[in-house]
Parts: structure tokens; sequence; C-alpha cells
């Protein structure tokens, strides 16, 4: 059996190989398509079909072979385990509706959103087909289910096992980024590690605290991961657009497809009224909605932005994009959860303040996120989104004075509305096959 170290010689080795055989097939195939276009034009013939068909396919096939990172089925898995911890922040707002349970919520909902950003931008770098990276991804796993189940009780007992689970989540994403043969990808994680490191201390350390000072640490870990970024990114740092609007589009439709499991475990030994019946599905038809919103072209512009800007600004557009203003996307996605698992068990009467305003503000958060997304990467106006979110705010009064299922067909009536309009309007404006100027968002950013 080989030495560690020589396994790993050979790993590297390969690796360079392999990128190098890719890289120098993706420049043959543009130089003849470049060629082609040349000859054409030297000779002042117009190509025939067949031959720009034949053009065609040759930029195809660069551009396919330029982007051949997908998301993979152990990404997928990954995300399926990550989304747990979803479902454990929706029953810890739930059952703890007050301020301190938001607040609670949003600082491990932080904390964790980073970290799984950090994933997806590994895999994206680093695409884990050697075994030695599953298996590393598999003990990345272990660690959020850990995390996971810590979550009801982070502040209070499972403090320790949260911050340990949280260690090695860490500890897993800097090894792999190490690992890799890309030198910018080395370099990033030299800078970013270190910082990384010391926020899951720092969430270590407040397991053993409590009261105020444990607060100030918690909040510290969630400042820290935010502000990083600003003073350890690695200028250059490239990313693949396909995959990485792929695997957030994915969590996306994952976390939203938790909602209407939110919905069954709300029901659960609640018995099959007419009301019920009527709230679950109203709360499907707001799902929908808010998944129309989304997948309704936003990936495909947002993909698009990524491919058009330069490499030294594409990844603060995926930073901005996809790291903070899906904070209140997915936030969003979690409080309406929380809102509608309560909603469902009140029998036709009106909601608590807290349930009316989680399924009102959740629907909002979720549009000012999508609107920041689109103002962030510029790839469509953004202020019919935030009109949106502020008509949608007083459904909660509904709430409030009616019954769960009025409040949700006003949501559902209002969204979809909003849907159709927008919809009608950007085909006529010809935004949905335009493309996006990719870097108007980012002026001064970097």
């Amino acid at each position: 059996m080989l030495p560690p170290r020589e396994v790993l010689a050979r790993y590297r080795i390969q690796d360079l190989l392999n990128q190098a055989e890719h890289a120098r097939l993706v420049a043959r195939l543009r130089s003849l398509h470049r060629t082609r276009r040349h000859a054409a034009k030297q000779v002042s013939i117009r190509a025939t079909p067949a031959e720009d068909d034949n053009a065609r396919l040759d930029q195809a096939q660069a551009d396919e072979i330029s982007s051949e990172v997908r998301v993979s089925t152990i990404e997928l898995f990954f995300d399926l385990v990550f989304v747990f911890t979803v479902t454990q922040l929706t029953s810890l707002l739930a059952g703890e509706p007050t301020v301190a349970g938001v607040g609670r919520a949003v600082l491990i909902f932080g904390n964790l959103w980073w970290i799984y950003g950090g994933y997806a931008w590994l895999t994206n770098a680093v695409p884990p087909r050697e075994p030695v990276l599953r298996l590393l991804l598999l003990a990345g796993m272990g660690g959020f289910l850990i995390v996971a189940l810590a979550i009801p009780t982070a502040f209070d007992g499972g403090g320790v096992l949260f911050g340990l689970g949280y260690l090695l989540v860490t500890l897993v994403h800097t090894g792999m980024f190490l690992l890799s043969s890309h030198e910018h990808a080395v370099r990033a994680m030299r800078r970013l590690g270190p910082a990384n490191a010391i926020t899951a201390a720092l969430l270590l350390l407040a397991a053993f605290t409590d009261g105020a000072l444990q607060w100030t640490l918690w909040v510290a870990a969630f400042g820290l991961h935010w502000v990083s970024p600003f003073f350890t990114a690695v200028p250059g740092f490239p990313i693949r657009a396909a995959h990485f609007v792929e695997r957030h589009g994915l969590i996306v439709l994952i976390a939203l497809g938790e909602s209407i499991v939110a919905v069954g475990v709300g029901m659960a030994g609640q018995g099959l009224g007419a009301d019920r019946v009527v709230v679950a599905a109203l709360g499907l038809t707001v799902v929908a909605a808010l998944w129309w919103l989304y997948f309704d072209g936003e990936d495909e512009r947002a993909e698009r932005a990524l491919d058009a800007a330069a490499v030294e600004r594409a990844s603060w557009l995926a930073l901005y994009g996809f790291g903070y203003a899906f904070l209140p996307v997915l936030g969003g996605i979690i409080v309406f959860a929380a809102g509608v698992k309560n909603a469902v068990i009140q029998d036709g009467e009106p909601l608590a303040a807290s349930t009316a305003w989680f399924l009102a503000a959740g629907v909002a958060a979720y549009l000012v996120g999508l609107a920041w997304f689109r103002r962030l990467l510029d790839i469509g106006p953004a202020g019919a989104r935030l009109l949106l979110a502020g008509v949608v705010l007083p459904s909660a009064m509904v709430g409030l004075a009616f019954s769960p299922g009025a409040q949700l067909g006003v949501l559902a009536a209002l969204v979809i509305g909003g849907v159709l309009a927008e919809s009608a309007w950007m085909h006529r404006k010809g935004h949905k096959g335009s493309p996006a100027p990719a870097c108007a968002g980012l002026r001064g950013a970097v």
C-alpha cells in the first residue's frame, strides 16, 4: 500500500494532467472556430448554412466543455442533508415565535448559510470526482447532520454539539480546498481558512457561556463570516457559472419543497377537516408562485451575467448575488414555512399575531431578496418586486381578522397577480431573452 503522501502527490499530478487536457481541447475547438470565420471573411464569401451550423456546433462544443462541470449526485445528496437544518430552523421558529426565537434563527441560519456557500464554491472549483474527495464530502455531511440535530438547543445544552459539528464542517471544507491543485483555490483558502476557523471557535466558545456574552459571540461569528471576503478575497477566482447557478437553484427548490413538508408536519394528528385541506392547498399555491418568481428565467439570466463578466468581477457577482442576496431569499422561505406550519393547526379561526406576520414577512423577505439579487447582477428591474413585497405585508391583517385560509388566499392572489403582470411586462419589453450587462450592479465594489 502506498503511503498517503505519495497517493496525494499522484492525485495532484493526475488532476493537473486532466486540467491540461481539458484546456488543450477547449483551445483547439475555439481556434478552429476562429480560423473558419477568418477564412470566410478573407475570401469575402458568406458561409453556407451548413458551414454556419458547423461553426455554431464547434462553438457550442467548446462552450459545453468549458462549463462541463454540473451538479453531481453527491452534491445533491449533500444538499439534502443540509436542508435538514432548514427543517430544524422551521421547527425552532414555529415552536418559539418570539423576538428571541427569531434572533436565534437568524444567527444560526446566517452562520450555516455562509459555510454551505463555502461548500458550493468548493465543489465548483474542486469537483468531487476522486474517492478521497467524496469521502471528505461525506464527512462534511456528517458535520452538518450533527449541527442540524443540535439546532433546537444550540443556545442551551446542545451548544457544544453544535460547535463541534460546525468545527468539523469548517475543517473538512478547508482541507478539501487545500488538497486542490488549483493555485488560486489554495491561495484563497490560506487567507479565508483562518477566519472560518476563528468563527468556528467563537461558536464553540459560545456554548460555555450564556446571556449577553453568548449572544455577543454568536453575533461576532455572524459578522466575521460576512465581512471576511472584503479582507481575505483573492482576485481572479474563476467561477463555473452553469454549475454555480444550478447548485443554488437546487437548494432553493429543495427549501421550497421543505415548506410543503412543513404543511404535512403541521397537519399531523389534526384531522382532515375542510378548512385545513383548503389551507394546505393555498399554502402549496403560494409556494408554487414563489417557485415561479425565481425559476421563470431568473436563474438563466444570472448564469448569463456570470458568464459575461470578467473573471475579477464574476467572483464578486457570485458572492453578492448568491451569498448576500440569498440570505433573505432562503430566510424568507424558512419564515413562511414556520408560519404555514402553525397556520394549519388553527381551524378557521383568526391567526395568532406571530403566525400571521410569519406568513406575510416570509413572502416579503423572499421578494426583497430576489429584488436585491436582480439589482446586484443587473438582470432585470427590481422595483416591481419591492413594490409587491410592500403590498403583501398588510396581508397579516387579514389573517388576524379572519382565518389562515383568508390570508393565504390573499397572499396567493397577490403573488400570482404579480408573477403574471411582471411576466407579461418582461416579455413585452424583451428582457427575457436579452443578455444582462453583468457588472453594472458592482460599480466600485472591487
